[in-house]
């Protein structure tokens, strides 16, 4: 009788030990081989970065999509024209001879306003400090630098000599401003010549003109004379490359101009999304 006694305690102790074992079967795993944790992990961490790495890749390709061009600039006409399944009532918008006085003020009213647009600088009007933090400021707000030339020179009457000068010396600056050499090329006057056309496509730029601007007509050197004829004027249609200019009455009448057009059902166009001269060839 107290032998059985002694077994009832000593088996219960064995059953307890046997049941403790059985429920963390994890540990008691590892604790018998450590090795097998340290690859688990190991295994959680890969698919992790499996995971990840899909992960950038499709923001990537999301991002590339887009931002992939949807439009293309007619050589004839300067418009801008859609393909696929862009929207086809757009304007671009374009500012020539910046930074002048009141470029700055026009890139702040379009940021308030979510219009994207190109601002055509000129050389002349970036060879200060100050004027250069200006440039950099509109850069930094997401807006396109384009290439008006050094000193507004028409193309016709001077060297090659000089129209490379009047050219490339822009290009370097506001690369050297914003870190980008520009991508689009404007002439003055929209005259052009057979080398500064060979010189902008060697610099990778789209050549650009426009479909009608005003801003320089006596006529229309008032806020309310150019909002008017912006909005109104017979040549808007869809695509329309509207070119302004670095003016008092132009900055004033800009905000009415955006709304004047959006109410009319125009959108504006990204100059992302043009396709560029390196996808035409």
């Amino acid at each position: 009788m107290k032998k059985r006694i002694l077994y009832i305690p000593l088996l219960s102790m064995l059953l307890l030990a046997s049941c403790n074992e059985k429920t963390n079967p994890e540990t008691s795993l590892h604790e018998e081989n450590p090795a097998n944790a340290e690859i688990e992990t190991e295994e959680v961490l890969e698919k992790d970065i499996e995971n990840e790495s899909e992960t950038e890749i499709a923001e990537e390709e999301e991002e590339k999509s887009i931002r992939a061009p949807q439009y293309v600039m007619n050589p004839n006409t300067y418009s801008i024209e859609p393909f696929g399944e862009a929207d086809p009532k757009v304007v671009l918008l374009t500012i020539d001879d910046a930074p002048d006085k009141r470029a700055l003020d026009m890139a702040k009213t379009l940021k308030e306003l979510g219009v994207p647009a190109i601002f055509f600088v000129n050389g002349h009007f970036i060879a200060t400090d100050e004027k250069k933090t200006i440039l950099k400021e509109i850069h930094d707000m997401g807006f396109i630098i384009g290439n008006h030339t050094k000193t507004h020179a028409n193309l016709k009457k001077i060297s090659e000599d000089e129209q490379r000068e009047e050219i490339i010396s822009v290009n370097d600056i506001v690369e050297e401003v914003t870190g980008e050499r520009p991508k689009f090329f404007r002439a003055p006057f929209g005259v052009n010549t057979d080398f500064s056309r060979a010189l902008a496509k060697e610099e990778g730029m789209l050549l650009m003109n426009w479909s009608y601007g005003y801003d320089y007509e006596k006529e229309y050197m008032t806020k309310e004379k150019i909002a008017d004829i912006m909005v109104n004027t017979e040549l808007l249609r869809n695509g329309s490359n509207l070119l302004m200019h670095d003016r008092e009455w132009t900055a004033d009448a800009l905000e009415e101009i955006v709304n004047g057009l959006r109410e009319k059902g125009y959108n504006f166009v990204d100059p992302n999304l043009i396709k560029g001269i390196e996808e035409n060839e």
